[in-house]
């Protein structure tokens, strides 16, 4: 998963590959860079990825690592889009992109923390909680962000919730209707690109039908 970054409409988005910015339960009026990435306490992504999608969103609050982060180190993701690529071959995939239908931008549910690293520098790093796929992007993978709900950010940011199951409802699939997917070109697909240009709609060829 890539996700595109944007601050408000009419702005160039850019890719992950840039640190996003978050805000967090401390400073919820405020957007901070934070790297994404390795983590001391949460691990790497994937690991996130995988282990939330096989059982929804309760994963994270059985492991003492994530239970302590969604104690007191949520935060706020803001994107307007991410891309999700569909195997179309055993060697071919087609990236889409899925966003909100309105174009706006919305936040994922995040995790945060402040560690130095073997250098002894101070990093603010954050990861994506994700959970099971909506009905729009089970047609292309098995598991989506974790897109919050508007109703949800200051729940999702309040310090004074420290019970994880509290607030785990808000993780649950987005909903499918108020979202978009359209496919994009493999431009998206190399670390070079980092424009607007990786999310524009370009159109597909449906294969021809065979006999047998």
């Amino acid at each position: 998963m890539k996700i595109l970054l944007g601050t408000h409409a009419g702005t160039s988005s850019r890719l992950s590959r840039s640190p996003p910015f978050a805000s967090t339960s401390r400073s919820p009026t405020h957007l901070r860079p934070h790297a994404v990435g390795s983590h001391p306490l949460l691990g790497k992504r994937s690991i996130v990825w995988r282990e939330n999608h096989k059982r929804g969103c309760r994963k994270p609050a059985e492991k003492p690592a994530f239970r302590d982060a969604l104690k007191r180190h949520r935060c706020l993701i803001p994107a307007d889009g991410f891309f999700e690529w569909k195997e179309t071959g055993p060697k071919e995939k087609q990236a889409y992109n899925f966003g909100l239908a309105t174009g706006c931008v919305f936040a994922f549910a995040g995790l945060w923390d402040r560690w130095r690293d073997p250098n002894h520098n101070v990093l603010e790093t954050c990861t994506i909680l994700t959970t099971m796929p909506n009905s729009l992007v089970a047609e292309v993978h098995d598991r989506m962000p974790a897109i919050l709900d508007p109703d949800d950010y200051e729940r999702w940011l309040d310090p004074g919730i420290t019970r994880p199951e509290v607030i785990l409802d808000c993780l649950k699939p987005f909903d499918a209707k108020l979202m978009s997917k359209y496919p994009v070109s493999s431009r998206v697909n190399r670390p070079e690109n980092d424009d607007e240009e990786c999310a524009k709609e370009v159109s597909v060829e449906n294969p021809a039908p065979t006999l047998f």
